[in-house]
């Protein structure tokens, strides 16, 4: 991970949480880990009781971008994106996940 880390620059956590027609059903979910796991992304999505999608990703910078791009733009086939929240943005040392998952 270290010359990966090098080569793409800091490492950056971020908190998100989606809003719009962002549930339904649980196969949704899989769309956002998908994506993670293809940009080479860590964290967590699960769905919240108010109907919206929150998790958080970790990574080098510029996948964590890519990641919040396409959570605020794109989203699962069968979505639509009111709007999206991030929060808590930093520069960590190091991942404190090893893959992307998802929570219930």
């Amino acid at each position: 991970m270290s010359a990966v880390t090098k080569a793409s620059g800091a490492l950056k956590s971020v908190d998100y949480e989606v809003f719009g027609r962002v549930q339904g059903k649980r196969y949704d979910l899989q769309y956002t880990e998908e994506e993670a796991r293809k940009l080479g992304v860590v964290g967590w999505v699960k769905n919240t009781s108010q109907g919206t999608v929150t998790g958080q990703v970790q990574g080098p910078e510029d996948k964590v971008n890519a990641m919040k791009s396409w959570l605020s733009k794109v989203g699962s086939p069968s979505s639509r994106i009111d709007r999206t929240n991030f929060s808590n943005e930093k520069e960590i040392p190091k991942l404190d996940f090893t893959g992307f998952s998802t929570r219930y």
